[in-house]
C-alpha cells in the first residue's frame, strides 16, 4: 500500500512539510503531497484515486482538523482509498474518538494500521467526518478562523477567544430541525452539534456517546439559557457529562438519527469541521461505512 502524506506548506510556521519529510525519510512507498491551497487535498485524491484504481493508496493527513476534512472528503466512497492521520494540528478533534493524538504519533504503528470502515456525514456536496455544528458553537469557530494567526488570543486561545465573542453577541439563534422525518425542533436554541465524533473545539465532550461506525448520528441541542447558567453548566459540557447531569434537564435534546434536516433564518451559519458555510437550508445524512479510517493499535 502507498501511503501519502498530505501536508499544506501554509500551516503553522511553514515547517509541517520539512517535519514530515524528515520523519519518513527515504521508506519505500511513502511520498508527500504538499497543497495548493483550499480543497486542494479534496481534488487531488479524487483524481489520483480514478487514475489508480487497482492501487491501494492511503492518505495521511498531516495537521489539524481542517486538513483532516479535505483528505476524508477526497478519500470518502473510494475503495481503492482510506485514510489516517498525523495529527499536527492545535485541535486534533477527530481522533480523539480513537484514543486521541498520541495514539497516531508513531510512524512505524501508523504505517501498519489496518483500515476499517467508519461512517462520514454528507451535507449536500460536502462531507463532514467530526461533526456538523451551529448557533454558538459555529460563531466559536468562525472567531476561531478569523484569530487563529494572531498572537495571543489566538493559536491554542482561539477556541477561548470564540467563546468569549460568542458570550456576547450569540445567545440565541433561530432554526427548525427534523430528524428522521420527525419534528425535533423549532426556535430559537443556544448551539447544536450532529456528531460522528465525541469532541469539539479541541476539549470539548459535546457528543460523548458517539460512535464512528455504528450508522447514526448524535443530535444534541442546547436551549437558549442565561450566561451566568450556561458558565455554571460549561465544565459539565466540557467533561461530557451533560446527558447525566440533572442540571440539563428541559435544557437538552438529544437523539440520534441517520437524515438531519436543518434550516435558517438569512445569514445563518454552520461549520462542518470547522469550515464556516453560510446558507439557509442543509440535509446531513449519515453514510455508513462510507469511509475507510486505519487506526494503529495501542
Amino acid at each position: 500500500m502507498k501511503h501519502v502524506f498530505i501536508v499544506n506548506p501554509a500551516a503553522g510556521d511553514g515547517s509541517v512539510p520539512r517535519i514530515v519529510r524528515e520523519l519518513i525519510g527515504g521508506l519505500p512507498d511513502c511520498e508527500v503531497y504538499e497543497t495548493k491551497g483550499p480543497r486542494d487535498a479534496t481534488a487531488y485524491i479524487q483524481s489520483r484515486c480514478a487514475a489508480e484504481p487497482e492501487e491501494k493508496l492511503c492518505f495521511v493527513a498531516c495537521g489539524g482538523d481542517g486538513t483532516v476534512n479535505e483528505v476524508a472528503s477526497g478519500a470518502a466512497m473510494h475503495p481503492n482509498a482510506c485514510m489516517t492521520v498525523l495529527p499536527l494540528g492545535s485541535g486534533n478533534d477527530f481522533v480523539k474518538a480513537f484514543g486521541g493524538a498520541a495514539r497516531f504519533q508513531a510512524l512505524e504503528a501508523l504505517l501498519r494500521a489496518t483500515p476499517r470502515p467508519i461512517d462520514i456525514l454528507k451535507v449536500g456536496e460536502r462531507w463532514a467526518v467530526n461533526a456538523f455544528h451551529f448557533g454558538l458553537d459555529s460563531a466559536v469557530a468562525k472567531t476561531m478562523n478569523d484569530v487563529k494567526p494572531k498572537p495571543l488570543i489566538g493559536g491554542k486561545n482561539a477556541y477561548p477567544t470564540g467563546v468569549a465573542k460568542a458570550l456576547i453577541f450569540n445567545m440565541r439563534t433561530w432554526c427548525r430541525m427534523e430528524v428522521d422525518g420527525g419534528a425535533f425542533h423549532e426556535g430559537d436554541m443556544l448551539l447544536c452539534t450532529v456528531a460522528n465524533g465525541q469532541y469539539v473545539g479541541g476539549s470539548y465532550r459535546c457528543a460523548p456517546r458517539s460512535l464512528p461506525d455504528d450508522g447514526l448520528a448524535e443530535i444534541c441541542l442546547v436551549k437558549p439559557v442565561s450566561r451566568l447558567r450556561f458558565l455554571r453548566l460549561m465544565n459539565a459540557y466540557k467533561a461530557g457529562s451533560h446527558l447525566e447531569d440533572p442540571r440539563f434537564a428541559g435544557v437538552v435534546n438529544y437523539r440520534r438519527g441517520r437524515i438531519i434536516d436543518v434550516s435558517g433564518k438569512p445569514g445563518f451559519i454552520v461549520s462542518l469541521d470547522g469550515e464556516i458555510v453560510e446558507g439557509t437550508s442543509f440535509r446531513i445524512e449519515v453514510i455508513p461505512g462510507g469511509l475507510l479510517f486505519a487506526v494503529p493499535k495501542e
